[in-house]
């Protein structure tokens, strides 16, 4: 209903009223046509964007496996209690915060909270104290009996108590967060909103003031409503948000074919401002998996192959193998079986036997394989300390171990120890404490940058934008990453615990000379987003985790991942990249630079077209001429304005070097005063160039109505040559094929040109008719010199400004 409120809509139905007062039913009918097309075109694009945010919300519901009057049932997750004993598998994502409180170890991947990519490991409870003390703990802890709503079981199974459901866990509560925070509306909304409402007022100002004048000084009170009205039509830039809209909408478009949803078409827009990039590691610089990057086995580390064959030195990774779970859950599970390049790791006659899982004070998971007539082999991998201890390691063997992977973690690396015993074949093993286990080595696990964010983040840093780390990994891993990924990192990176410290003047101050931020809560990444917007910053953040939802929605706008992003994430987000791609982000960017340069064109006409319309609407009433145009001809010449502003400018393909130039500062305006200033003086040759011709038109002796044929076809000509004059730029060729829909507008207009003056109805409902052959030659030759002259001058001064190969796709 807000398109009813808006100053274009209500003078349009004030000048229907108008002429059905008076019996002029055609004229009435036209305005009430023009008046619903306005609403349409609006109603359209809520349509639209309603549709794309229902099948965004199209996800299934979660379920819980719980017991119940001692049997266990699956039921709704919304349907939970405190105090339901949950049962949780491999592959469960967790439904409610709660204790273990029996089975376990379970191995939990909180990434969705934490941020952290690597799981962690629950224990069960042991007393009422350890359960009391894990309902009160923090997402994060290993060894402890705290599971968390949101969390994914990659290993084990246990049973846990569920002491908080729905929102009052931590994935709750940050949903709630959410919506406290205020959607930050694009500034180029806030700007177009607050012009556009500013001359629609002055503009029924103006209205009420010549309606007035011509009815006291004439007597000709509905003659005088309808200048008034015709003057105010002619001032109000309704093309301003219409354009705006159209031109998201097509942005949208664009970016959709890309594989990247908006959300809320504005921020496409946005994405040209943006100056400060914020990034969370995990799933959005990182695939959001482990990968084998250095193996050691008594020598120095090296860097591991995507596929490693079976060689003397690579019994590591065979043992490894042996150790792993199948169908491999646990991502370092899953990085194991991806680098030994095998299907099966067990020989032809081996089979799995035994499978000794992890245990309270014995974090190492092993398995026994046997085969016929040969002694039993037991795979072990698990934490460094507790193998060196099961392979009994002298203190110099330990501590060679040690430093090696006290190495392998300063690069950032999650480390496993591997090792391996043998057993009779025909004797039961029900325990492998008391083996002697041979040490094979450690293997160092990376959660690998994505192949394509070094050059993404290469692309924004000379555009000139910030690319900011947030994450809540560990310093070591995140300076790391950001030096893979090439971040900025020469400054120190900034944890948390820094943060907590810091007033907020503080803080902005350290977030303008720091690239990377470590174990962050989500409470830390919002207040560090904001820091940055009231330094001055347009801000975008990407993220894909639940720890990332109230940073992504404060932004000004917020990029989830799509195909590994959470629902929390994705509904927090303005955009939300379907294929998960880094560089979706840098397109985005480009698309949003590309806009705003159009639209600024675009706006510039805007400006210079409404001079010529709304001095000719007042100036033949000042110096008591006849009206020149009547309400109708305005709305035929905004019908020709917005098709050529909004599609064709549009359609123009962005500079080669639109990714080599700073950002535009979020304090000047899309639409400056030099900008202005350009349009009104383009719009002031057209007026005095058509207003000359139709006064010497009507002194010269020609009738009214063949004088306002003139003024007509003169208009429309200047009309679409100043479209043209700024349309083009130096270097381009005088057809160009992406300019279809401009000469399909062309050929629109002298269509309705060629009719209005030679086909006598519609001559007679615009009341203009055809003048002579001559005239009307000489007047369009004119014309279009008068819309045109900028581009001869514009291609004498300008440097050639080179077109990006293909970009208007």
């Amino acid at each position: 209903m807000g398109v009813i409120r808006e100053p274009m809509f209500l003078l349009l139905a004030g000048a229907a009223g108008l002429y059905f007062a008076v019996g002029d039913h055609a004229e009435g009918a036209i305005m009430v046509a023009a008046a619903g097309l306005s609403i349409g075109l609006v109603v359209v694009q809520q349509v639209r964007s309603e549709h794309a945010l229902e099948a965004l919300k199209a996800l299934a519901e979660p379920t819980a496996k719980v017991m119940r009057d001692g049997a266990v049932a699956r039921i709704a997750t919304r349907d939970l209690v405190p105090g339901d004993l949950v049962i949780l598998v491999e592959g469960d994502r967790v439904p409610a915060d709660g204790v273990l409180v029996d089975g376990g170890p379970l191995r939990v991947d909180e990434s969705v909270l934490t941020g952290e990519s690597a799981p962690v490991t629950k224990t069960a409870a042991r007393d009422e104290a350890a359960r009391q003390a894990a309902v009160n703990m923090e997402p994060g802890g290993a060894e402890a009996a705290a599971v968390f709503a949101g969390a994914m079981v990659v290993g084990g199974q246990g049973a846990v108590e569920a002491a908080r459901v729905g929102r009052a866990t931590h994935l709750g509560r940050i949903g709630a967060s959410l919506a406290s925070i205020e959607t930050t509306p694009a500034p180029l909304q806030v700007q177009t909103n607050r012009l556009v409402m500013r001359l629609g007022i002055a503009a029924l100002g103006f209205c009420a003031v010549v309606a007035a004048a011509y009815g006291f000084l004439r007597s000709q009170w509905f003659e005088g409503g309808l200048a008034g009205l015709t003057l105010a039509i002619a001032l109000v830039p309704e093309e301003f948000p219409m354009v705006l809209v159209i031109f998201l909408a097509l942005g949208a478009w664009r970016l959709s074919r890309q594989k990247v949803l908006t959300r809320r078409p504005a921020a496409v827009e946005a994405l040209g401002s943006v100056s400060a990039l914020c990034v969370d590691k995990t799933g959005t610089l990182t695939e959001n998996r482990m990968r084998i990057a250095e193996r050691w086995a008594g020598g120095a580390p090296f860097p591991s192959r995507t596929a490693l064959d079976i060689e003397p030195d690579a019994s590591l990774v065979r043992i490894a193998v042996l150790a792993c779970a199948s169908p491999a859950i646990d991502p370092m599970d899953r990085a194991i079986a991806q680098a030994s390049g095998a299907k099966d790791a067990a020989a032809p006659d081996q089979r799995l036997k035994t499978v000794f899982p992890l245990k309270a004070g014995r974090m190492v998971f092993a398995q026994q394989w046997i085969s016929p007539g040969s002694a039993s082999v037991i795979a072990a991998k698990g934490a460094p300390e507790t193998v060196y201890d099961m392979c009994r390691l002298s203190a110099v063997e330990r501590d060679r171990a040690h430093r090696v992977a006290e190495g392998m973690g300063r690069r950032g690396l999650r480390v496993l120890g591997v090792a391996e015993a043998e057993w009779a074949p025909a004797s039961a093993l029900n325990d492998i404490d008391d083996l002697a286990f041979i040490f094979r080595g450690l293997i160092g696990f990376e959660d690998p940058v994505r192949t394509e964010v070094p050059a993404a983040v290469a692309i924004c840093q000379r555009a000139g934008i910030r690319v900011i780390m947030m994450t809540g990994d560990a310093a070591l891993t995140a300076a790391t990453i950001a030096r893979e990924a090439g971040i900025a990192s020469e400054n120190q990176v900034l944890s948390g615990s820094d943060i907590a410290g810091l007033t907020p003047h503080q803080l902005a101050l350290r977030a303008a000379r720091t690239s990377v931020f470590a174990r962050l809560t989500p409470d830390q990444k919002l207040a560090l987003v904001n820091a940055l917007k009231e330094s001055g910053e347009v801000v975008a953040m990407t993220g894909d985790g639940v720890n990332d939802a109230p940073a992504l929605r404060a932004a000004h706008i917020g990029i989830a991942m799509g195909e590994r992003g959470t629902d929390v994430a994705r509904e927090a987000a303005d955009i939300v990249l379907l294929d998960d791609q880094f560089t979706s982000v840098v397109n985005g960017v480009r698309l949003g630079r590309r806009i705003s340069e159009n639209l600024r064109r675009a706006m510039t006409y805007i400006t210079a077209i409404h001079v010529p319309i709304a001095g000719l609407s007042l100036l033949p009433i000042l110096i008591g001429m006849p009206p020149a145009f009547f309400p109708m001809h305005v709305v035929l010449m905004e019908l020709i304005i917005d098709p050529v502003c909004s599609i064709a400018f549009e359609a123009e393909p962005e500079a080669s070097d639109v990714m080599e130039r700073p950002p535009r500062p979020a304090t000047r305006s899309l639409f400056g005063s030099q900008d202005i200033g350009r349009g009104l003086f383009q719009g002031l040759v057209v007026l005095a160039v058509t207003m000359s011709s139709f006064a010497l038109a009507l002194r010269s002796g020609l009738p009214e109505e063949q004088a306002r044929g003139v003024l007509l076809s003169m208009l429309i000509v200047a009309n679409l040559s100043m479209a043209y004059a700024e349309l083009s730029v130096p270097g381009q060729r005088l057809i160009e094929p992406h300019r279809v829909v401009f000469y399909g507008v062309v050929g629109a207009a002298a269509i309705v040109v060629g009719a209005a003056l030679y086909v006598p109805a519609a001559g007679s409902l615009l009341k203009v008719a055809a003048p002579p052959a001559p005239i009307e030659t000489a007047a369009l030759a004119v014309a279009m010199l008068a819309g045109g002259w900028s581009l001869v001058t514009k291609r004498l001064k300008a440097k050639p400004r080179p077109l990006a190969t293909g970009a208007s796709a």
